[in-house]
């Protein structure tokens, strides 16, 4: 059976959301944060430009943000491609081969992908932990609680919160940084959750209160581009077109995981839109 095409639907608000019936919080000092499978084969399912994946992307980029401004480890789930029938196992019958051998498809996108720390475990089932050193990991860093953004909510999502629940790990569901074949399958992940092994509540909710602010200003954003073009800060006026002074994608790139490690939710596009110091310093004060 292969991956549905997934008719855009409308993502989950806090009204929406079950009734929990636990009162856990999640504190970044014992949180860790996975971005469960949010590759572009299994996101390639919804309308690009449409909800749930708008909201999706937007709020996982906005929980990272957040995440690695605390200091909270941030770890991936990244299925392989080409697997073996064997590798594959009874995923094979029930999804048929899963992600081909193609980079692209394997492919985190640029507005949630990982950055320099971060963890990417290599998930072959479910649940996020087996086979795989992700509860070991978090032993050893003395966490025991499980924040989890990505897709799809009704099975590898709900079914790691359920293993980590069984590994007395709590586990918190970002509603509206997941996303699901239909509403009716999202709903019903969250319900199940809810009642059965974990928190759920929205992605600006977690660590609320705990956010410590960037410490970035226009002068910051011009020292930052003058070090990544080995420039002078002073020859760098508001205005310039960034472009002109040699500014490339890969530049624009070191600077974007730079500043998300700080604290801030910005995309790889949203920068190489406009580049100048004065559109940057407009679009950055708004998200840290």
């Amino acid at each position: 059976m292969a991956l549905p095409a997934i008719a855009p639907y409308p993502m989950p608000t806090a009204a929406d959301l079950p009734p929990n019936r636990v009162d856990w919080t999640a504190d970044p000092g014992r949180a860790v944060l996975l971005v469960h499978d949010l590759q572009n084969y299994f996101l390639r399912a919804f309308t690009p430009g449409a909800s749930p994946l708008t909201e999706l992307l937007a709020n996982t980029a906005a929980l990272l943000g957040r995440a690695r401004a605390l200091g909270v480890p941030v770890v991936y789930s990244a299925q392989p491609g080409g697997q073996s029938p064997a590798e594959r196992g009874l995923q094979q019958d029930f999804w048929g081969p899963g992600l081909p051998d193609d980079a692209r498809m394997r492919a985190i996108p640029d507005a949630v992908a990982p950055v320099e720390g971060d963890t990417v475990l290599t998930k072959w089932k479910y649940s996020a932990f087996v086979r795989t050193d992700l509860e070991e990991r978090m032993r050893a860093a003395g966490r025991d609680q499980l924040v989890i953004a990505g897709v799809y909510a009704h099975i590898g999502v709900k079914v790691t919160a359920c293993d980590a629940w069984m590994r007395d790990i709590q586990a918190f569901l970002a509603a509206d940084a997941l996303a699901d074949f239909s509403a009716d399958d999202h709903r019903d992940a969250l319900a199940w959750a809810a009642a059965k092994c974990a928190a759920v509540t929205t992605a600006d909710r977690i660590f609320a209160g705990s956010r410590q602010p960037m410490a970035l200003t226009r002068d910051r954003i011009r020292q930052d581009v003058a070090d990544v073009l080995g420039e002078e800060p002073e020859d760098i006026s508001d205005d310039e077109n960034l472009a002109d002074l040699g500014l490339d994608s890969v530049r624009i790139m070191t600077l974007v995981e730079r500043w998300r490690r700080e604290g801030a939710t910005i995309a790889f596009v949203e920068l190489a839109e406009e580049p100048s110091v004065e559109n940057w310093w407009a679009l950055l004060k708004e998200r840290v």
